[in-house]
């Protein structure tokens, strides 16, 4: 069980790879799917994951890991709190810019607005991008898939002129400071 690093492999030419984790299991095959099928350019390879650690006995072949995705379903609180305790086996590179948060069920009624202010305030805490997808449509999925694969390209050296941690400071979450108040007058 040790922590994953973002630079311990050389990267592959031409080549991406995005690890998805996500403890129940329900949007992480269909959105891999879709990320390998949306892509012609460059070579993605998809990884899937239930929690971190990634087990030890495949080590020396897995590839560089170039953005690690948290799948957060806000209609389950195990969904969060799994997401929360596998941060702690990622290495501090991976936060300039190659972890992404991504939450489904964000306009369900029955989800509690506190969950959803957790995982902003998670997500601004690390200084890491929150993006909000639609798991029930083949068109929210096609969505989700072209926004992670736009950071994907950057985290992993695709694109001239682009890093991970200039992305992340464009795109990362911030909490309003004023998310606490309960009266929004």
């Amino acid at each position: 069980m040790s922590l994953l690093k973002p630079f311990s492999k050389l990267p592959g030419l031409n080549t991406a790879n995005i690890l998805l984790v996500e403890n129940e299991e329900q949007f992480q095959q269909k959105l891999a799917d879709t990320v390998v099928l949306q892509e012609k350019t460059v070579n993605v390879n998809v990884r899937l994951a239930r929690s971190l650690p990634l087990p030890m006995e495949n080590e020396e072949s897995r590839p560089r890991i170039d953005l690690v995705v948290f799948i957060i379903h806000l209609t389950s609180e195990l969904s969060f709190q799994s997401a929360e305790t596998s941060l702690k086996y990622l290495d501090p590179g991976y936060f300039q810019g190659k972890v992404c948060f991504l939450v489904t069920s964000a306009r369900n009624v029955s989800v509690p607005p506190e969950r959803l202010v957790s995982v902003r305030t998670l997500a601004a805490s690390l200084h890491c991008p929150l993006l909000c997808a639609e798991d029930q449509t083949t068109e929210g999925v096609t969505t989700a898939a072209r926004r992670l694969l736009a950071i994907l390209k950057v985290a992993a050296g695709l694109v001239p002129m682009a890093t991970g941690l200039y992305l992340s400071t464009l795109t990362r979450c911030t909490v309003p400071s004023d998310i606490d108040q309960q009266n929004f007058e």
